[in-house]
């Protein structure tokens, strides 16, 4: 048990994290350290195996005694989380399924629900296309009741979360005619494997637009927004095929809004940034958007609207959410067009990754969802 620990509060849940060594299963192992109800027993690692976590994650030393161990010595748990590589949570999926009674996979194996789909933006058939279905994405505020039921858990991209997040409200409303999303990300959305782009005279100080079509996230954001069943046939995705909130008053469909995506990496290391000009359907005023915020995420615990009339910090910005698992959303209607500029912000490694991870964790064992997250950000960072 490390020290400082918070007094646990009920059953011991025991967890794994396989691929452990990586930024998001740093800090996936950061937030379940100081959890009050999970146990890690085992983090794996093929490459640091034998070696102590804090090799690779230097801010746990003294937290934990625990070190890596190979994949292949797993051992069973209540839950397993998988932070490993794209491709290889399918790899090892059965497992996973052979050692754990539940999943959380933080990789982008599962999130789709239809295969052409999986194909058409990754290039390759899906290696287990039965169990695409089987998953809940992983977003608590579209899917907490199916979260609540699950075993299997894929949670979504880092900017599908962000992007997802700033637009829900209005596609639910039905309002919005088309969006162009355009993200600015910090280094450790790529990974802590270096490369020519993250090789620091090449990175630093660049801003470089590097997918300015055809990103993979656009898929899961477009499944959501659309309100298409191909996310997860069995997530209970909280929207329905015409784009109306599931149990709402029945709306005619509007026809699909066209939704297009690219991303640009900055001189940040965690962080996203969303600037999404959607393109409106009819003339909303500034109370309009607000009802339809405020009715969207009123009551959710990690989403915050931020717009101020005065003051540098009046719309989101995601040096102040580092470490924290909030999303703080912002909008602004254009007086001379028919668009509202939406802006939105996550730390990628939290919101984006290990604590959506934590969030569904909670609510999948009747926790608090606040519980383990209560990490404000730092200000200043």
């Amino acid at each position: 048990m490390g020290r400082g620990r918070p007094e646990r509060s009920g059953t011991v849940i025991r967890v794994a994290i396989a691929g452990g060594s990586g930024y998001a299963g740093g800090e996936l192992l950061r937030l379940l350290l100081a959890h009050p109800d999970a146990e890690v027993a085992q983090v794996t690692s093929e490459r640091f195996a034998g070696k102590f976590v804090h090799r690779t994650h230097p801010n746990l030393r003294g937290l934990t005694r625990l070190k890596y161990v190979p994949l292949g010595e797993l051992s069973s748990c209540d839950l397993l989380f998988s932070c490993l590589p794209h491709g290889a949570s399918a790899r090892h999926i059965d497992l996973f399924l052979a050692n754990a009674e539940r999943v959380i996979d933080l990789g982008a194996d599962f999130r789709l629900g239809d295969v052409g789909e999986y194909e058409r933006f990754y290039g390759e058939p899906h290696p287990r296309p039965g169990l695409l279905g089987r998953f809940v994405y992983g977003i608590p505020e579209l899917n907490r009741d199916a979260l609540r039921s699950t075993s299997l858990v894929a949670c979504a991209g880092c900017n599908a979360t962000v992007s997802i997040l700033a637009l829900r409200p209005l596609f639910l409303e039905q309002v919005a005619k088309s969006a162009v999303i355009e993200v600015k990300v910090g280094s450790s959305e790529a990974g802590n494997r270096a490369s020519e782009a993250s090789h620091h005279p090449e990175r630093s100080g660049a801003m470089r637009s590097y997918k300015p079509t055809g990103h993979r996230h656009l898929a899961e954001i477009r499944a959501v927004l659309n309100g298409r069943d191909a996310v997860q046939a069995g997530a209970a995705v909280a929207i329905t095929a015409g784009g109306a909130a599931a149990g709402s008053e029945a709306r005619t469909p509007a026809p699909l809004p066209h939704i297009h995506f690219s991303a640009t990496a900055v001189e940040m290391v965690r962080g996203i940034l969303a600037t999404c000009h959607v393109f409106l359907r009819e003339d909303l005023d500034e109370k309009d958007l607000w009802r339809i915020y405020r009715r969207a995420y009123a009551d959710e615990p990690f989403v915050r609207i931020v717009k101020e009339r005065t003051g540098i910090h009046r719309y989101p910005d995601p040096k102040l959410l580092a470490g924290s698992n909030y999303c703080d959303i912002g909008f602004e209607r254009d007086p001379h067009a028919r668009r509202v500029v939406v802006m939105a912000a996550i730390d990628n490694l939290m919101k984006g990754a290990a604590g959506q991870a934590v969030q569904a964790f909670n609510i999948m064992h009747g926790l608090p969802e606040r519980r383990g997250l209560e990490f404000p950000g730092l200000h200043p960072a």
